[in-house]
């Protein structure tokens, strides 16, 4: 309730002002200093351009949002740009250190070692060439020849490497079934077949080795060396019952040499209890023996010593199922994974299916420096960062974009290393991805590169095998890449600008890398307590904003200057701050949330929400203690400035659309708007001035000629565009608080009704000067675009509650005061726009005026030729100069005027003609019948002609007022003086039913009839609240009862009562009798008068009142009549009147006719009566 009673007062005191918007007139800011503290000036009557260019700069604030919008559309439409981003400098504590020329040294000699023993079979991608390779090898480091050769001469001098054979034994498939049940239970028997010379290569072609004989072949054998020339057999686990075997074994081999040994492979279907698969395992276990033969004989025996009875025959002896010989000088670089084809070890032999192995080729012993102190996964990752850092500085196109590809000698050297040093693909891909990620620190790259080689760890990553250093250096480049990027994430600003695509194409793979992995098995398992790297970014993003605004603020200096250049440089600030939250929501928010899970748009819009609040709060403490001094005001300058402020804020403040719910609520900006109360309230009184001082221009400069296709002209487009923007500006504002919504719209309004008025008394003034020296054509037509002028303006204001959402307002209202507030909200804005209305028709009136006197000479010229026309002449005829002058009237009008306006000017005009006729009419009563049927015709015609077919004017409009009047007029002028004097009764019969309550006393009496008699028995009771007429206050009153009118009673006399003295409520208790017969009383006019009048001894009687009653109310048919003496009848009360005959028209149309006896007699009558109440 206090808050509505606040507001009651406030409003009231605005419309208080505003009671009169004709003499409202408030003096404008001078411009002298931002808040001046002046006496009231008058507003100039000469205005400037300011006005004008005042609202060009409040429109371009109210663009500003929409001009933002379209420049982050544009950034986010930002096509294939070759102009490199820009550099992504970082902490220089996160770059590695130089590796020293002592340490190249030891890493060329290791990469020469490399070279000089290489193995495997080349790819095509590979460099065949040694020579190749070193002159490749010397670039990378930057060697001199001299030094080149003694490390050379070293590596040669040097022990050979020694090679070992890796052997995964995986799985076979579709297998010969050699068992009565339709499988096979397989094993498998490898081993190294040692080089042969070539012709024993030749000599043997056409047989094939296997490690199972027949006892017979092999006692003819002469030498070991010749039986089986292998340096050791492994044997797999026998796989019981199938044909597709899995094994998943693993084996080494040591390799005498490597060009010419071979791997050789038998598979056999187990058949023995103890076969020769066991007795193979058991052997291996012996140390020193030398020769396959003695192996092989130890095999036999132990298979005919463990056999079962029938040793001598071969039932159960293991059955082939195929081999496979691999010259190991055939193995590619890299190794095999793939699947072989068995082989049959004769001709004879039937065999089917394949074997899947891995074989890998590298060296169990290296002579050089480095592989004696570090370990080989070290080697090769510093081999690997000398290389890339020269590979990258290779590359000249868009070096920032560079994926890592090498050239063929590097990756022959890198290849060769990686085999040779036995690194599993997971060691190679942690190896790759340390150098390239401590790489990228120093040199960037492109992030899809480093993104690939994350997944490559987390496809290969197996835990047992990351242990130790590995798993330590593995953590740190976590980290340090981490680091590395959040470092980043905190400049991004400059770093990832929107304005360059292929910087934005980084920052999202950026991400996404970061993304991927914190999401990694490799990531959780190294670095367990780093699993929350959704709060590390949150901080670096955090950090990273909060340290941008404070740059903004550096360079834009908002703490500096005056007051006006302070708020300025404010608005500069937020404007960029909300540039920036526009970029954050298109571009970064969807990079970070598809990435990382972040919500970069909420973070970033709080904290920079909350630096400015502070720093806008500070700054609006000082404007507000300025402005609440007392005659403070606002210079133009700094209302704007004022304004496009809280405009910025309000941007600011409506990015929290984008907010979750949860982040919405209480945030530092939440109740901004009351920083600016008083200073918005000021600025729309400038807002005001400005708008009076455009309309005032607006009214000078216009020309009064159409515009386009209208009707009105500048000014009236001028003032609504005035208007139009105005309301703009309220619109932009949306005033939270429905209590200072209410004053402002109060305000607002107020301000609208005053400008309007006050353009439409312009409007009429100027309209007023130029009718001297005009001719009536121009003059009528500058008048029509002036009331059209008027009039465009009147209905736009009509649409005022809508346009400044009053139902808005009043919602609020009704929320925050209840419904007295919502009626408060309606009465006070209705009631401002109601007088605003009125201003307006009546200024609307008197433009139709200077038409309408313009034209009445003409008009009652043309009148007073329909009267003085004689009888004689047609109707038609005596009408037509008039017709003929308003429609040529009208085809003008019609032209130029709008419906609502030619609407008014026809009934303005209609109305005139009908005054004109009726004093016409009046100033000639009592002549010949004929003049008022001419007249009558004329009224008719006039009718018709304003109606126009239903186009033009209402009948029902046409036909009210003066009309009725008129038509009344001349309808009685045509009557006898009889129905003249019957219409005089009618009136008074009509005039005594309304009577209720008079100050001149009322009358009781009795009235009933007797049929049978035709008597009409008349008694009066008594009277009350008689006026005093004598000089001691009382009366002597009496009553002359009569029936009237005269020329229908002629025979009936009039009665009176006797005197009752010096009393003012006399009582009679009189009867009276009257014939009347019912062709008398049937009359509507029939009636009986009761005269009171007041008895004088020495001068004649005075008036005290009158009052009639219809004979209708006794006489008629069911009536109360005569039986027992009238005592059924209940007391008639009639209130006196006493109302001046001459007032009436009637009156004066029978005393026109002085030469009807009838009219004077009755006249003279009356005017006895009325002579007597002027004498009282």
């Amino acid at each position: 309730m206090t808050t509505l009673l606040d507001l009651k007062s406030s409003v009231l005191r605005q419309v208080q002002r505003s009671q009169s918007l004709r003499s409202r007139r408030e003096p404008p800011p001078t411009a002298s200093s931002p808040l001046t503290h002046c006496p009231p000036e008058p507003l100039p009557c000469r205005v400037s351009e300011e006005s004008v260019e005042f609202f060009e700069r409040m429109n371009a604030i109210l663009q500003k949002q929409k001009n933002m919008m379209r420049a982050a559309q544009a950034e986010c439409q930002i096509g294939p740009c070759t102009l490199p981003p820009p550099q992504e400098h970082v902490d220089q504590a996160l770059i590695s250190e130089r590796v020293s020329r002592t340490e190249l040294n030891l890493l060329y000699e290791e990469a020469v070692y490399t070279v000089i023993n290489r193995v495997g079979m080349p790819t095509p991608e590979h460099v065949k060439s040694d020579d190749e390779l070193l002159a490749y090898l010397l670039k990378v480091f930057d060697m001199g020849d001299e030094e080149h050769d003694i490390i050379l001469q070293k590596v040669q001098e040097s022990k050979r490497a020694s090679f070992s054979l890796r052997v995964s034994v995986m799985k076979a498939k579709n297998l010969m079934a050699k068992d009565a049940n339709g499988y096979s239970d397989p094993y498998c028997m490898l081993g190294i077949l040692v080089g042969q010379s070539p012709r024993e290569t030749e000599e043997k072609k056409e047989r094939k080795f296997s490690f199972r004989k027949r006892r017979e072949k092999l006692e003819k054998r002469s030498s070991t060396k010749e039986v089986l020339p292998a340096r050791c057999i492994q044997v797999t686990e026998v796989k019981p019952e199938t044909l597709n075997p899995v094994w998943d074994e693993h084996f080494v081999f040591e390799i005498d040499d490597v060009h010419s040994d071979r791997l050789h492979l038998d598979i056999w279907d187990h058949d023995d209890d103890v076969s020769v698969a066991e007795a193979c395992k058991k052997l291996n276990e012996v140390s020193g023996l030398r020769g396959m033969g003695r192996y092989f004989k130890q095999i036999a025996k132990s298979v005919r010593a463990n056999g079962s009875a029938s040793s001598g025959s071969e039932e159960n002896v293991d059955d082939f199922l195929g081999c496979i010989n691999i010259p190991l000088n055939e193995v590619p670089v890299a190794g095999y994974d793939t699947w072989f084809k068995l082989e049959p070890r004769s001709s004879a032999s039937t065999v089917q299916g394949e074997c899947h192995l891995i074989l890998k080729v590298f060296t169990s012993q290296r002579d050089t420096t480095l592989s004696k102190r570090d370990t080989n996964v070290s080697i090769h990752k510093k081999l690997l960062c000398q290389i890339v850092e020269y590979e990258h500085a290779q590359v000249k196109r868009e070096p920032y974009n560079w994926n890592g590809q090498v050239s063929p000698p590097a990756w022959t050297v890198l290849t060769h290393h990686a085999v040779q040093t036995d690194l599993s693909p997971l060691q190679q891909a942690i190896v790759r991805w340390q150098c390239y990620s401590s790489h990228h620190r120093n040199q960037r790259v492109c992030y899809s590169l480093l993104l690939r080689l994350l997944r490559t760890i987390d496809a290969e990553w197996d835990p047992p095998t990351v242990r130790g250093d590995l798993e330590r250096q593995l953590s740190d480049s976590f980290r340090l890449y981490t680091e590395h990027c959040l470092c980043l994430m905190k400049n991004m600003r400059q770093v990832f600008p929107c304005t360059s695509a292929a910087a934005i194409t980084r920052y999202e793979l950026m991400l996404r890398g970061i993304g991927y992995m914190q999401n990694m098995r490799a990531f959780k398992t190294v670095c367990p307590l780093r699993n929350e790297l959704h709060l590390d970014i949150t901080t670096a993003v955090k950090k990273g904003t909060s340290e941008w605004y404070e740059s903004l603020i550096a360079q834009y200096k908002p703490e500096e200057g005056s007051l006006e250049e302070q708020l300025k440089k404010m608005v500069q600030v937020i404007d960029a701050v909300c540039a920036d939250l526009q970029r954050a929501q298109n571009i970064y928010n969807k990079l970070f949330y598809s990435a990382v899970k972040v919500d970069f748009f909420s973070i970033t819009y709080r904290q920079l929400e909350k630096q400015v609040a502070d720093d806008v709060n500070v700054a609006m403490e000082r404007v507000c203690g300025s402005l609440e001094q007392e005659s403070s005001r606002l210079t133009q300058i700094m209302g704007e400035i004022i304004f496009e402020l809280f405009m910025s804020l309000k941007i600011l403040k409506g990015f929290r659309e984008f907010l979750p719910l949860r982040d919405a609520k209480m945030l530092a900006l939440t109740d901004f708007h009351n920083w600016f109360k008083s200073s918005i309230q000021k600025f729309l009184q400038s807002v005001h001035d400005r708008s009076c001082d455009r309309i005032h221009k607006a009214v000078e400069t216009d020309q009064l000629q159409p515009v386009q296709q209208a009707k009105h002209s500048s000014s009236a487009v001028e003032v609504t565009s005035c208007f139009s923007q105005v309301r703009e500006i309220w619109l932009q504002l949306a005033w939270p608080d429905s209590a200072g919504a209410f004053i402002f719209v109060t305000r607002l309004t107020d301000n609208f009704c005053s400008e309007a008025v006050c353009y439409s008394e312009l409007m009429t003034r100027k309209i007023e000067r130029n009718q001297q020296g005009r001719d009536y054509k121009t003059f009528t037509v500058q008048l029509c675009i002036g009331l059209n002028n008027v009039e465009h303006v009147r209905v736009y204001l009509a649409h005022l509650p809508r346009d400044l959402d009053r139902p808005g307002v009043e919602r609020a209202m009704e929320e925050s005061c209840g419904v007295e507030g919502k009626e408060q909200v309606y009465k006070a804005l209705n009631g401002q726009l109601l007088n605003m209305d009125l201003d307006m028709q009546r200024e609307a009136k008197r433009l139709i005026t200077l038409l309408t006197d313009k034209i009445l000479p003409e008009l009652r010229r043309y009148i007073q030729h329909i009267s003085l026309s004689p009888d004689s002449i047609n109707n038609d005829d005596a009408v037509s100069p008039l017709m003929k002058y308003l429609q040529d009237t009208m085809v003008i009008l019609t032209a130029n005027l709008v419906k609502e306006n030619l609407t008014r000017v026809q009934q303005s005009m209609w109305e005139l003609l009908l005054r004109m006729i009726l004093d016409t009419v009046t100033e000639n009563r009592g002549v010949q019948v004929e003049f008022y049927n001419r007249f009558q015709y004329t009224v008719e015609t006039l009718l018709q002609f304003f109606h126009v077919k239903e186009d033009g004017l209402s009948l029902e409009d046409m036909k009210s007022g003066d009309y009725k009047v008129l038509d009344e007029e001349l309808r009685l002028n045509k009557c006898s003086s009889f129905v003249l004097i019957e219409h005089y009764y009618l009136e008074k019969i009509s005039l005594q039913k309304t009577l209720k309550h008079t100050p001149y006393g009322r009358i009781s009496v009795k009235c009933y009839y007797d049929p049978p008699e035709q008597r009409l028995t008349v008694e009066i009771l008594h009277a009350a609240d008689i006026i005093a007429l004598d000089a001691n206050g009382l009366s002597d009153p009496f009553v002359i009862v009569e029936l009237c009118p005269h020329h229908l009673f002629p025979a009936a006399k009039s009665q009176r009562t006797q005197v009752k003295l010096k009393t003012l409520h006399p009582v009679f208790d009189e009867l009276f009798y009257f014939h009347v017969s019912p062709e008398q009383y049937r009359h509507r006019y029939a009636c009986l008068t009761f005269t009171v009048m007041d008895y004088d001894w020495l001068s004649t009687n005075d008036f005290a009142g009158e009052a009639v009653a219809p004979l209708s109310d006794f006489c008629w048919p069911g009536r109360p009549n005569a039986s027992a003496a009238g005592k059924n009848v209940q007391p008639v009360i009639l209130h006196l009147s006493r109302s001046k005959p001459s007032d009436k028209p009637i009156m004066r149309m029978l005393d026109a006719r002085t030469g009807d006896r009838e009219a004077q007699e009755f006249v003279r009558r009356l005017k006895e009566i009325e002579k007597s109440m002027e004498e009282d």
